[in-house]
């Protein structure tokens, strides 16, 4: 599933989405928020105990990998049905649902938290002109003077 311009056009009745190079398989994001992935020609979409059900129906099975220690590891990403490859506007259908389980996410909504608390503590997150409410301490009489800041004793 190497030709991004495959799965473009396969998620076009979708929206924009976007990629991230992953293990080897390519990550497919709609903002910040991965919603399933392509690996080996083979789509995978983000499931819950809610969406999970119609994976199931259809004879599709989860995303397993192997640790290093032999160990498998099934993930909460499941194989979509073969027909969707073929129908763009149901394959929508299932990636929006995908999108909203990755939404709800624990991971999904520490980035989130993660994003805001950095967009707040940022100084370009301020209104332009807006001045800060605090002043930096001045830690002598000296430093407070006009003459000791003309002397380069203090902060101008």
């Amino acid at each position: 599933m190497g030709d991004r311009s495959y799965l473009l056009d396969l998620f076009a009745q979708y929206g924009p989405i976007r990629f991230k190079r992953m293990f080897g398989a390519e990550g497919l994001f709609d903002g910040d928020v991965m919603f399933g992935f392509a690996d080996d020609d083979i789509i995978y979409l983000k499931t819950d105990e809610t969406t999970r059900p119609a994976f199931e129906a259809e004879g599709c099975k989860p995303f397993v990998y192997k640790k290093h220690n032999g160990e498998e590891i099934v993930m909460s990403y499941w194989r979509i049905p073969d027909r969707l490859y073929d129908d763009p506007e149901e394959l929508a259908q299932w990636a929006r649902k995908a999108f909203a389980v990755a939404s709800r996410s624990p991971t999904a909504a520490k980035k989130r938290k993660s994003a805001i608390t950095k967009k707040l503590s940022s100084p370009q997150s301020h209104a332009k002109g807006e001045q800060r409410k605090t002043k930096p301490k001045l830690s002598s009489p000296a430093e407070r003077s006009p003459k000791a800041r003309a002397r380069g004793r203090g902060p101008r």
